[in-house]
């Protein structure tokens, strides 16, 4: 049987299930990423979110810490660092700190986005100036921290210098794309939840990409939704656990992670439905060999490097064997 030969990795936004509370959650985070680890995955990362009871992913680089310390060798990192939140010094010692621990095992991803509404990121921010037009200068000034001794400043992280610790741009729109483009850093787009403009963001990073000493061509991921069963029938019953998710974010609800329903018909409207279904829009969905096709086609239409897949599944074994499917799938069993 062919095979789709492409690295896949997992995003995991550390969800709170519903009748759980954040330690569970936290638990859960780790226990997932034991177990891609032993299935092969690629990376681990997790993101950032504030002010969101339904999430524990708020201190990332901690999560982070926390799972390379319960792992022994896959790659983890941010999915991503929102820079606009953060002091790119700090940033550089506390990742300069794992890479240190851990070392080749930390990635960094970073976005400009605030993870969060405007009154919070008001409160996170470390100036009144809007830090998302800085966004590109500091993440030249983390590529220069990461860099090699000759290459400092006066202010340096320590540690950090030398660390080499690949940055990853984040993207929901194309004007990351320009960026990861014109920097020469691998790109990822964020389909799993924002979907529209992926066809064109791939294009232009592709077109414009300059090598740099961190790249010598594109590396494109993209990070999709992935529910993966035994049957089409018992993925499409899991992938309302799924809905409701994006449900609670078109209501801007604060629901933990639901359970599946028997129909969602009872649930949303039809503008609901429309909205949701629309940022979920890029899902392999279905049986092993549903997706195998799903993907088969994705990839003949995109080719991207290296898939991102996040679940939202409510039971943990079965999101455990979903990310099982997938990796099946990209080894043509």
């Amino acid at each position: 049987m062919a095979t789709i030969q492409i690295p896949v990795s997992v995003l995991n936004l550390a969800p709170i299930r519903e009748g759980q509370g954040p330690k569970q959650a936290v638990d859960a985070m780790v226990d997932l990423a034991q177990a891609v680890e032993k299935m092969g995955y690629q990376r681990y990362w997790i993101a950032e979110h504030h002010n969101t009871p339904t999430l524990v992913s708020s201190a990332t680089s901690i999560l982070i810490k926390h799972t390379l310390e319960h792992t022994n060798h896959i790659r983890v990192g941010s999915g991503g660092i929102m820079l606009p939140n953060h002091s790119p010094l700090v940033v550089a010692e506390q990742f300069g700190t794992m890479a240190t621990i851990y070392p080749n095992r930390v990635d960094l991803g970073l976005g400009r986005a605030p993870g969060t509404d405007m009154m919070t990121a008001n409160a996170l921010r470390r100036s009144k100036n809007d830090a998302v037009y800085t966004f590109p200068e500091d993440v030249k000034a983390l590529l220069t921290y990461f860099g090699p001794e000759e290459q400092q400043s006066y202010v340096r992280a320590y540690p950090g210098v030398s660390t080499n610790i690949p940055i990853y741009i984040l993207g929901s729109s194309t004007d990351s794309a320009y960026l990861a483009a014109s920097l020469g850093l691998p790109y990822v787009f964020a389909s799993h939840f924002a979907p529209r403009y992926m066809a064109e963001a791939i294009s232009i990073y592709r077109d414009r990409f300059q090598p740099s000493e961190y790249l010598e061509k594109p590396y494109m991921m993209v990070c999709l939704n992935v529910i993966a069963a035994e049957s089409d029938q018992e993925a499409k019953w899991l992938s309302t656990s799924m809905q409701q998710f994006f449900l609670n974010v078109v209501r801007g609800s604060r629901m933990p992670l639901k359970p599946p329903v028997e129909s969602m018909d009872e649930l949303w409207s039809p503008m609901e439905k429309e909205m949701a279904t629309s940022m979920s829009s890029v899902t392999l969905m279905g049986s092993k060999e549903t997706v195998r096709q799903q993907l088969t086609s994705f990839q003949e239409k995109y080719n991207v490097d290296e898939l991102m897949a996040v679940s939202y599944i409510y039971d943990p074994e079965m999101q455990k064997r979903s990310y099982e499917i997938l990796k099946e799938v990209v080894d043509g069993k």
